[in-house]
């Protein structure tokens, strides 16, 4: 059977490259501190964990 031929059977329950809270997780949200609980904006382009806390200097994680 040639490719892209199947039933469509498949559970189409992965979240996908924008979805979560891991690298990658696309534009929108924020960046939080796990120390303190600053939050600011998430940036495209910048990963949250290369940004440091402005309050207190930890680093930041996606929320």
């Amino acid at each position: 059977m040639p490719l892209g031929r199947g039933a469509g059977r498949g559970q189409g329950r992965g979240l996908g490259r924008m979805g979560g809270n891991r690298p990658g997780a696309g534009a929108g949200g924020n960046c939080v501190c796990p120390n303190c609980g600053t939050k600011v904006s998430h940036q495209r382009g910048v990963p949250c964990y290369s940004l440091t806390c402005p309050q207190c200097g930890s680093k930041m994680i996606r929320e």
